[in-house]
């Protein structure tokens, strides 16, 4: 593991919450895309602890960091780098999941997230196709790539992640592209149950975490998009029946529970995970 880079060090090691339940996932393979930080590495902390093995797919090359952080403590860790704003990228971090492992049990669709933060009418053309390149296209390409391997399979379970934003200040093409991911999941539903497939969601809310070693996007400039962005804040805290952000380890749980097969009889739905905002 790279011992420069501390936050990738301190993600490793981190302590797991009370409440995973050890053996759950035993004998299952569980690809996650987003997996080198936030949600996306919170769900696969957890999930490694509960006997999973691992397919940890990012664009970023920290990814590698963290299987390997994982594989000292024992975790079976494939790590693979993967542009899935394209098919092709999603289809390589698949075909090598099942090089490796021989299948896919459960994939974890975690990339996404906004890149601007402002009313809609400031938004360029340009900008919109990349928020929606950014936070749809991910899922879309990666459920069109894995479920192949699933119908052959039989079985399986894909747990995207939308957002509450669907309803929400100053971000239009972001819930465009997170409501996109919520009709995948309905949709897909449909089509897998005859395949013995499960597609379920959850939708967070406004989530506190570490820093991001890579960034979403530019940092608000100037005091205009200091404000915009300060309405979404307020918003989103506003919204919520708690008046809080939430953890990383609450979103990671309902995930984690999504995925497993206490959730056997659940599929087609999108859980708000957001303190009461149902978005």
């Amino acid at each position: 593991m790279s011992a420069d880079n501390p936050a990738v060090n301190h993600a490793a090691a981190a302590p797991l919450p009370e409440s995973f339940h050890a053996g759950r996932f035993a004998s299952k393979v569980v690809l996650i895309t987003g997996a080198a930080q936030g949600i996306g590495w919170a769900v696969a902390r957890r999930i490694a602890a509960e006997g999973a093995e691992l397919v940890l797919v990012d664009r970023s090359p920290l990814v590698h960091d963290i299987a390997e952080g994982l594989r000292a403590q024992d975790v079976k860790a494939l790590s693979v780098t993967a542009d899935l704003e394209t098919f092709e990228g999603a289809l390589a971090a698949v075909t090598a999941a099942v090089t490796e492992y021989g299948r896919i049990d459960v994939l974890i669709n975690n990339v996404g997230g906004t890149i601007w933060a402002k009313p809609f009418e400031h938004y360029a053309p340009e900008e919109i196709q990349k928020e929606i390149q950014r936070s749809l296209f991910p899922t879309l390409w990666m459920c069109r790539a894995a479920f192949p391997e699933m119908v052959k399979a039989g079985s399986g379970t894909i747990v995207n992640v939308s957002s509450v934003a669907t309803r929400g200040l100053n971000r239009v093409p972001y819930a465009g592209a997170k409501g996109g991911v919520k009709a995948i999941t309905s949709a897909l539903a449909m089509e897998g149950a005859a395949h013995g497939i499960r597609v379920v969601a959850t939708a967070p809310g406004g989530t506190e975490a570490p820093e991001r070693q890579v960034k979403r996007g530019p940092a608000p400039e100037g005091e205009q998009e200091k404000a915009w962005y300060q309405q979404i804040v307020d918003q989103t805290i506003d919204s919520t029946l708690m008046k809080r952000y939430g953890t990383l380890d609450e979103q990671a749980g309902p995930i984690v529970f999504l995925a497993s097969d206490e959730a056997s009889y659940i599929t087609g739905s999108t859980l708000a995970v957001a303190g009461g905002d149902l978005g």
